[in-house]
């Protein structure tokens, strides 16, 4: 069976993602290194600059023990941190919030909070850890909410035979997105995802008979 790499990380500079293939080749991990172009930058003369982003990808399997690799890297340096470092300032409820929240802090952040909360005497053990990160995949695991007008506007370009409204079908039925311990779920719930089906069926259907049309108009 084939291994399926997915996205752990997003850097905008090559020397950041070095840094972490750096890591995963030190431990053995295997990993796939991507690029994505985002935008035409419209300061550079040619016109032909891009910004990109540099993806590295793990299996899925691998996704929690990078993690920890990335604190425990990040632990080591901890005694160094300047002493005007903003989350010094945090009440110990906004560092409580950083830990629970660990998919949206850089691993340092993660790492320093837990400490400066020990330091003021609310330990957070590694059940507590444990427990936050279930509590946040099962957040997140969660569906966005309805897509009332995506399906809407769906339905009307099929009908009018544009592509558009199939790959707003494609989209609905198919989205899909990657929690931070690897596991990929779908975007929508499952009545927007029907909904994509028969919206990409309809679109499909419709392009044919307009083509037929055209077709048999000419003639």
């Amino acid at each position: 069976m084939q291994q399926q790499f997915l996205t752990f990380r997003r850097f905008n500079e090559p020397a950041l993602a070095k840094s972490l293939t750096d890591l995963l080749d030190a431990n053995e991990i295997e990993y796939e290194v991507g690029e994505e172009s985002l935008i035409a930058n419209p300061l550079m003369v040619s016109g032909d600059e891009l910004m990109r982003e540099y993806l590295i990808k793990l299996q899925q399997h691998d996704f929690d023990k990078v993690n920890n690799l990335l604190v425990a890297e990040e632990e080591e340096a901890l005694n160094d941190v300047e002493a005007g470092y903003y989350l010094f300032d945090f009440t110990d409820q906004e560092l409580v919030d950083i830990v629970k929240n660990f998919d949206e802090w850089s691993a340092f952040d993660f790492a320093l909070a837990r400490k400066i909360l020990k330091e003021r005497g609310v330990v957070i053990n590694d059940r507590h850890i444990a427990d936050f990160k279930q509590d946040k995949i099962d957040m997140l695991k969660q569906p966005e909410e309805r897509q009332t007008l995506g399906v809407t506007l769906g339905y009307i370009f099929s009908l009018l035979g544009g592509l558009i409204g199939v790959f707003i079908g494609w989209y609905l039925s198919t989205a899909k997105k990657t929690l931070p311990n690897g596991e990929q779920v779908y975007s929508f719930a499952e009545a927007d995802r029907k909904h994509g089906k028969n919206i990409r069926i309809l679109g499909i259907v419709m392009c044919v008979v307009f083509i037929a049309l055209k077709i048999y108009l000419v003639q």
